[in-house]
């Protein structure tokens, strides 16, 4: 490993590994929420309860890590004994105690930030932070110009999703929320008495809401409740951070190199970010986002657009008050000015037009956002540089280059006017029975359907050359290729007014090239694709995308790829859709490829994806852009997004990435603007150092066999444990996984079947990786990795160590596997697993594989503490465990009763059942 290696990589982060969490203000606000929270219980009759839990935690926590032990016979047997409204209030107060906990650990972390930035000096920035990646750069040789160039290719684009993993309703976000603010004002020192103590009461009414609000909602969310949650994080949190991490990189860049080089770095950067959503147009798997629901959900977000717009404009218009009598704004400002002289009212003109221009054109383009449809985010961004320009030429080119102005010119690069470019979604089944349909109806194919793949190719290259329709006029299509279509009329016609609002249909379960053509007949059929004919080009306004989501899949998407680079419609596709660079994007599904193959083959074939698709196209020299399917947890991808990251390798780093945030996650890193921040900053500092990053080749290359072979063996455990006769029913009945699947956290149906008819198959990689959360047991995220290793070599393990050590792959796959046996309580899955049929063999099973894989990884690391690389977080884990034991012990009891109960029984446990499960969740931080 070189010098330039070390310095661009560095060490871990001390944010993660030190004992910077701890403090005494951290504990202050501990204090503080303890106090309220017993001060809130007593005042709403909770008090009770709130004595009763702390007794019953303190009965499990005399338990430790016993897997058998009396003390959790003599706390089951007390919750055993209490009424079912006992139990409720039981898990109210346990849940708030979680969400209190939860908040104050975010505060920390914003605080220990923000005491890092204040002690940084030059030469000594703060850790992860895009002052620490420029300084890196420096010292790794890197000039101004080299880093600008850098720069100058990122494209970071994070994808909110309404996937349903966020279990918490928007009023109890919203007060915790207010919780926090609550408790940053009671740190200062300089309030007054009365200050404090109206504070403090203050804080005391908000939690004693908090336990007097329902924890899950009474009504499923629908798609437009979804797509105003999302616009909620992206025009508050999201909209004020964007810009501050574009001056956090002006800032990094003077401090690194002094004013005048920096402007070398910093000159009009690019937006380096820009977002993406799902919410309203992912469709796979959800009948409830219909065409006319993607067409609302367009309107909402550029509604949304307009309202943040008009506010940012007025105050534009209010501080930029040049006056010509004073200053020379160049004759460019007066041409814009005359040429849209309708909109603006007449006697404003009059009144400023000579005086102060600034504001005339500032008052004509809020009257084109408000009234004007044709009216685009390009248009905007124009306007807002001819108002640039005019500063410049009058002198005041800092009020033009920072500020408000600087600020509003980020924004409109990255929010446009869509708000956020929307993906469409569709399972490649579809599409294929649209095709065939169409194909009937033409006369063309009675059963495209039963055709192998050379001769569907054969077919739809020649259908894709014809520039006739396929659609008979007046044809009566099925309802399912009516509403295809429909949505392909809907993308079409807002591309038309707005061509950044859609860039992307994604087509889950991609297995062969035949299901990317099927897509581009049936864009063929309502205009968003033409095909090129001599000294015509071909016309490509949407780009298809493939899905890999199976470990089969993984393995045969670089052939695929190569074949599709290949073939010449395809690739005229892909010139033409992205006309500038010619780019293709692959998405990665990490949850469907953990759940059909488990952890350490998911993690292999996708990292074996990745480098191998990545050198297809090397070799047909076009560009790629990875867009990461990963979800919170660990078993679905998830963990820090920063180290991701830098694990990709090196062939696969084109700093053009994409990477879906949903759920919990989005509200746990959007919540607060300093925690935006700070999570945004990470990806740009792991980006800037993993595309300027010397090697050439991957260190964990060499291991590519070794990793495979481990990660077959891997596989083969996991499947004899999930495919044993007796599994399946096992789980149903011990784990709370078909009350999950009632939860109304979403719109789109977490399960494809329920009852009697549920089976592994039909169930989604969420509701499968929640219910392993919720019995403690995380089995996707470590299963196997004991066995794999079982009979490895001594010389085996010893690369692996050094791997680990060194290589960023190897390292991550065995720290996350790590924290999710840290977080696993075997005792408590143990309780869950003796309630289902052959509980006692299935347990035995999940015992044994989680001590062969505690030691495989304990032996690999070279530690003798799974959380040593993270002690704070293991800290944090063992204080949890004995309240979250107290939840899962009273879900155990309810599911117990819920077996035993007649129907009318049954409505009242549901709904305590599912608190329960609310409350797992805030413990666990973390739901599927």
């Amino acid at each position: 490993m070189g010098a330039a290696r070390r310095v661009l990589m560095g060490a871990p982060s001390r944010l993660a590994s030190g004992r910077a969490y701890e403090s005494p203000m951290h504990d202050q606000d501990r204090r503080i929420l303890e106090d309220t929270l017993t001060s809130a219980c007593e005042g709403v009759g909770l008090g009770p309860a709130l004595s009763l839990s702390a007794a019953i935690a303190d009965i499990c926590r005399g338990a430790g890590h016993a897997t058998v032990h009396p003390a959790w016979d003599e706390a089951a047997a007390r919750i055993a004994s209490l009424s079912m409204t006992q139990i409720a209030d039981l898990v109210r107060v346990g849940t708030a105690r979680f969400h209190l906990l939860n908040k104050a650990e975010q505060l920390n972390i914003v605080r220990v930030n923000r005491q890092r930035e204040i002690d940084s000096r030059p030469g000594s920035p703060r850790p992860e932070s895009v002052d620490d990646a420029m300084h890196r750069l420096r010292e790794a040789g890197f000039t101004p110009e080299r880093i600008a160039g850098v720069l100058s290719r990122l494209d970071i684009q994070p994808t909110l999703t309404a996937h349903p993993t966020e279990a918490r309703r928007r009023t109890v976000l919203d007060k915790q929320t207010d919780i926090a603010a609550c408790v940053v004002r009671l740190r200062d020192s300089g309030l007054t008495p009365r200050e404090r103590a109206d504070t403090l009461a203050r804080l005391d009414r908000v939690v004693s809401m908090l336990l007097m609000t329902d924890d899950v909602r009474i009504k499923r969310l629908d798609v437009p409740d979804e797509v105003r949650n999302g616009i909620y994080f992206l025009t508050t949190t999201i909209w004020q951070t964007v810009p501050r991490l574009v001056r956090d990189i002006v800032w990094a860049a003077r401090r690194t190199f002094g004013d005048d080089q920096a402007a070398v770095v910093a000159n009009d950067l690019p937006a380096v970010l820009r977002y993406r959503t799902w919410i309203g147009g992912d469709r796979d798997g959800n009948p409830n986002v219909t065409a006319e629901v993607t067409r609302r959900t367009m309107a909402m977000m550029r509604g949304a657009a307009v309202e943040r717009w008009l506010a940012e404009l007025a105050h534009l218009r209010h501080v930029l008050s040049v006056s010509t009598s004073r200053a020379d704004l160049g004759r460019e400002i007066h041409d814009a000015i005359e040429q849209d002289h309708a909109w603006i009212d007449a006697q404003t003109h009059l009144d400023q037009r000579k005086h102060e221009p600034l504001r005339v054109r500032l008052s004509q383009m809020r009257a084109r956002i408000e009234r004007d449809e044709t009216y685009s985010g390009h248009a905007l961004l124009e306007d807002l540089m001819i108002i640039r320009r005019a500063l410049h030429h009058a002198g005041l080119g800092r009020i033009g280059e920072e500020g408000l102005l600087a600020d509003a010119i980020i924004r409109a690069r990255v929010f446009g006017l869509h708000l956020a470019t929307i993906d469409i979604r569709q399972h490649s089944e579809v599409h294929e029975r649209a095709a065939a349909e169409l194909l009937s109806l033409a006369g063309v194919q009675a059963d495209y359907t039963s055709l192998d793949e050379a001769a569907r190719l054969a077919l739809l290259r020649r259908e894709l050359g014809n520039p006739r329709p396929l659609t008979p006029v007046g044809a009566e299509l099925s309802h399912e290729t009516a509403e295809v279509l429909a949505t392909m009329g809907v993308v079409r016609d807002s591309i038309d007014r707005e061509p950044e609002s859609v860039r992307a249909w994604i087509v889950s379960m991609t297995h062969r090239v035949s299901d990317m053509l099927a897509v581009l007949l049936l864009f063929k059929e309502v205009g968003l694709h033409r095909p090129g004919s001599p000294g015509r080009p071909t016309v490509s306004r949407v780009q298809v995308v493939p899905l890999f989501e199976t470990v089969e899949d993984l393995a045969n998407a670089p052939a695929l790829m190569d074949e599709a680079l290949t073939d010449p419609v395809f690739a005229a596709h892909a010139r033409a859709a992205s006309p500038n660079e010619p780019e293709q994007e692959i998405m990665l599904g990490y949850s469907d490829s953990n759940k059909d193959g488990g952890f350490l083959m998911a993690n292999a074939a996708l990292h074996t994806a990745q480098r191998q698709v990545a050198e297809v196209f090397a070799r047909h020299g076009v560009g790629l852009r990875y867009f990461h399917g990963r979800g919170g947890t660990i078993g679905r991808g998830g963990g820090r997004a920063g180290r991701a990251i830098l694990a990709a390798p090196p062939t696969a780093r084109s700093g053009r990435l994409r990477f879906t945030e949903q759920g919990e996650v989005i509200t746990f890193r959007y919540a607060l603007p300093d925690m935006a921040r700070r999570h945004l900053e990470q990806i740009v500092h792991a980006s800037i150092l993993a595309q300027a990053d010397p090697r050439l080749a991957d260190p964990d290359a060499g291991l590519g066999g070794l990793i495979m072979r481990l990660a077959e063996r891997a596989r083969l455990a996991y499947r004899a444990l999930i495919d044993d006769p007796r599994f399946w029913a096992w789980f149903v009945e011990a784990s709370p996984v078909e009350h999950i699947g009632g939860m109304p956290i979403a719109s789109r149906p977490v399960s494809r079947a329920s009852g009697s008819a549920l089976t592994f198959d039909k169930l989604r990689a969420i509701p499968w990786v929640f219910s392993w959360v919720q019995m403690r047991a995380l089995v996707p995220g470590w299963y196997g990795v004991g066995a794999a290793l079982a009979d490895a070599s001594d010389s085996e393990v010893r690369a692996l160590t050094q791997a680990a050590a060194s290589g960023p792959f190897v390292s991550t796959v065995f720290e996350n596997a790590a924290q999710e046996l840290a977080r696993a309580r075997v005792p408590i899955l143990r309780r869950y697993a003796m309630a289902g049929p052959h509980g006692s063999a299935i347990f035995e099973v999940l015992q044994a594989e989680f001590d062969r894989s505690r030691a495989a990884v304990l032996r690999v690391t070279g530690h003798n503490d799974l959380m040593a690389h993270s002690p704070v977080v293991g800290r944090s884990i063992d204080d949890r465990n004995p309240w979250t034991d107290v939840l899962n012990l009273a879900q155990i009891e309810l599911l117990k009763r819920w077996r035993a109960a007649d129907d009318d029984e049954r409505g009242a446990l549901r709904a305590v059942l599912q608190t329960t499960i609310n409350g797992v969740a805030a413990a666990m931080q973390s739901t599927g």
